[in-house]
């Protein structure tokens, strides 16, 4: 019988697993878990959508859709978001400049833009996606996957850039670490 491989090698990101984060963790290096942050985000959701030889607007938006829920989960340490993912989305909207544009709209893009694409395979309520123009557009609720996207790719830039100088036990690290311990420790549940 093969062995069981070890799940302190599983990678949070590239060159970055499990036991990296732990050691991490131990000696405070935050810039090393900020840039693993980056990494698994960047690697995991925002590459594939955005560089994909037939991205479209739709996956572009449905791996937005779940970056944002996972990434929210992670600022707020929430071992989960069932339950939480309108909140998620909305909260994400209020606090992140980038998309200001759509504060007012949180809980119609989450249900009609976000459940819309994950659940139906399309944009309800009259919302579209497209790839031009604005970031949103509220006379006509489209939304430009490309600029959401992009925006997407700069909150996360800016949150681990801002991790890497913010107080160990401030409510940030303290947030992140609890995510991450718990990510970890689903990765080694056998």
């Amino acid at each position: 019988m093969k062995p069981l491989p070890d799940p302190e090698l599983t990678k949070l990101a590239s060159d970055f697993t499990v036991r990296d984060y732990r050691t991490a963790r131990g000696t405070m290096h935050q810039v090393r878990i900020a840039e693993g942050i980056r990494r698994r985000f960047t690697e995991r959701y925002i590459s594939p959508a955005a560089n994909g030889p037939n991205r479209h607007g739709f996956t572009m938006m449905a791996i937005s859709c779940l970056m944002i829920e996972a990434f929210v989960s992670l600022r707020k340490g929430w071992k989960n978001s069932n339950g939480k993912s309108e909140d998620a989305i909305s909260s994400f909207f209020d606090d992140t400049d980038l998309f200001k544009d759509l504060r007012s709209h949180g809980k119609a893009f989450y249900k009609h833009v976000r459940c819309g694409i994950l659940h139906q395979a399309e944009a309800t309520g009259g919302w579209k996606i497209s790839r031009k123009g604005p970031l949103f557009d509220p006379g006509t609720n489209s939304v430009n996957a490309v600029r959401f996207l992009r925006n997407l790719q700069s909150a996360l830039d800016d949150f681990c850039d801002r991790l890497r100088s913010a107080p160990w036990d401030g409510p940030e690290w303290k947030n992140v670490r609890a995510k991450l311990d718990i990510i970890c420790e689903n990765c080694t549940k056998i």
